[in-house]
């Protein structure tokens, strides 16, 4: 069988290059598809033409944005099973999960669509002082803030990049995407999706460039040229926490937006309900092997019902389907690579070694984990304070709710965390308390509405994604008064 084959979407046309790359099951490690990458000459290209796009774009109507969004949006949806057998092949995605992911992927595109109806901005009061007198209305408006280069992972090779996409071309930018070397297909089939939109709705009246969406694969070296190039006036990245601050030093005067990692905390207070809670728990703790950034990390259980839960929670796990991604019911598959798969292994043996106790798991056939809980680690250890983005879970207890929250905020992310708790009193605490973006009560963190604001504090991020939210990210708020005389 003929693998696909992945070409750069550049300046509206889909181009070859001169070197070729190989995409490897995570699960089996047999190839199945190739991508191009870019040359330094065609990335240049990509950038001209983005800057030549925007000019145009921007100048779009609310219509033609929103038209373009709702005919991507329809297009995914009668593509819905072969975007979601390339997320299985080339991520490694349980399946159940990549169907999820490419109806996430669809909804992002909608909302995108609908917000395009909505997006204008405010009008204030200028003549509030003496000195302003004469000038009456203030209109503020949000215009395009300029074009974008986006870097996304491979943990949601669709949906991650639609959270860039949608919000760019529904505030009016220009937009190039530089999708994970792992798993480029679904970003491949995304171009092409745009291009039939592009066709399906323009009219005499306007056009949408097609130059307004490109997508390329390229080495870390010749994205960096478009990082620093000044013609580029956003970056948007998701990713590790290392790669993200980085960019974030080289990306002078632009406007920077990051998605980082997580350490996800859990609190398991002793009024909570503990069947619920161990249930999420292992949900939370391995789905997708655990590579999400919310995913959970750390559970901390009050002492008075620790045995109980942790009882609960090994038999939540117990029940966990472990193996081939592409089975119904499957929900721990690989992990990325053979490379990650000996750190988090490494990671585990380092806790042991270290005094941790295994209450499951610990083993490892190819690059499938098996779902691993373990206690009494040490938190300065890498299994505990970083993120281990594998299919390992540290619980702990504490005796009061204090110590708990100190437990969650000594690490160094702060992206989301989750509370199991009655106590009305308890849940106002850890609103105020914890330093996080985002706070789940009587759920765990490993949960996100497309629309709401996502994002971290301390080392999980800058800015904030979710449609409107990364629209505002995307723009620049334009001030208008006229003088009426006085």
């Amino acid at each position: 069988m003929m693998l696909p084959q992945y070409r750069s979407f550049i300046a509206g046309n889909w181009q070859d290059s001169a070197e070729k790359c190989t995409i490897a099951s995570p699960f089996h490690g047999e190839p199945v598809g190739t991508y191009f990458l870019a040359n330094e000459a065609q990335v240049e290209s990509a950038i001209s033409a983005s800057v030549s796009a925007f000019q145009v774009f921007r100048k779009s109507s609310r219509y033609l944005r929103s038209a373009v969004l709702f005919s991507m949006a329809r297009q995914m949806d009668l593509r819905r099973k072969e975007l979601v057998q390339v997320i299985v092949q080339e991520a490694g995605k349980p399946l159940a999960l990549a169907e999820g992911e490419v109806g996430r992927a669809i909804q992002t595109c909608t909302l995108a669509a609908e917000e395009v109806k909505r997006w204008g901005g405010e009008v204030i009061p200028v003549d509030i002082e003496a000195a302003s007198r004469g000038y009456e209305l203030g209109v503020v408006r949000w215009v395009p803030r300029g074009p974008i280069f986006a870097i996304t992972p491979f943990n949601f090779p669709l949906n991650l990049i639609m959270h860039k996409v949608a919000p760019a071309l529904a505030a009016g930018c220009s937009i190039m995407v530089k999708p994970p070397p792992q798993a480029p297909g679904a970003a491949s089939l995304l171009s092409e999706i745009f291009a039939s939109a592009c066709e399906e709705i323009g009219d005499t009246k306007e056009k949408v460039p097609l130059a307004t969406l490109q997508v390329f694969s390229c080495t870390n070296e010749t994205a960096m040229r478009v990082v620093t190039d000044p013609r580029i006036n956003t970056i948007s990245f998701t990713g590790s926490e290392s790669v993200g601050w980085m960019l974030q030093e080289k990306a002078l005067r632009k406007h920077v937006v990051l998605e980082l990692g997580g350490n996800a905390g859990v609190i398991v207070h002793e009024d909570a309900d503990l069947t619920r809670a161990a249930a999420r728990c292992a949900f939370g703790g391995y789905a997708y092997a655990g590579q999400v950034c919310i995913s959970v990390q750390r559970i901390f259980v009050h002492a008075a019902v620790a045995v109980k839960f942790q009882d609960l929670l090994l038999d939540a796990i117990s029940h966990i389907q472990v193996g081939d991604p592409r089975e119904p019911g499957v929900l721990v598959g690989p992990v990325i690579d053979t490379k990650s798969a000996d750190r988090v292994m490494s990671w585990i043996e380092e806790a042991l070694t270290q005094g941790a106790t295994l209450l499951c798991g610990g083993t490892r056939v190819g690059n499938v984990i098996a779902p691993t809980l373990l206690t009494r680690v040490t938190p300065t250890l890498r299994i505990s304070c970083e993120e281990v983005f594998g299919p390992v879970v540290v619980v702990d207890t504490y005796a009061e709710i204090d110590e708990a929250i100190l437990a969650v905020n000594q690490s160094r992310f702060g992206l989301q965390a989750g509370v199991f708790t009655n106590s009305q009193k308890i849940v106002q605490q850890v609103t105020e308390d914890l330093e996080v973006g985002g706070l789940l009560i009587n759920d765990v963190p490993t949960y996100r509405a497309d629309h709401m604001p996502y994002g971290g504090v301390k080392g999980s991020g800058i800015g904030r994604e979710g449609v409107r939210f990364a629209m505002e990210h995307f723009s620049e708020r334009k001030t208008t008064m006229a003088w009426s005389g006085l």
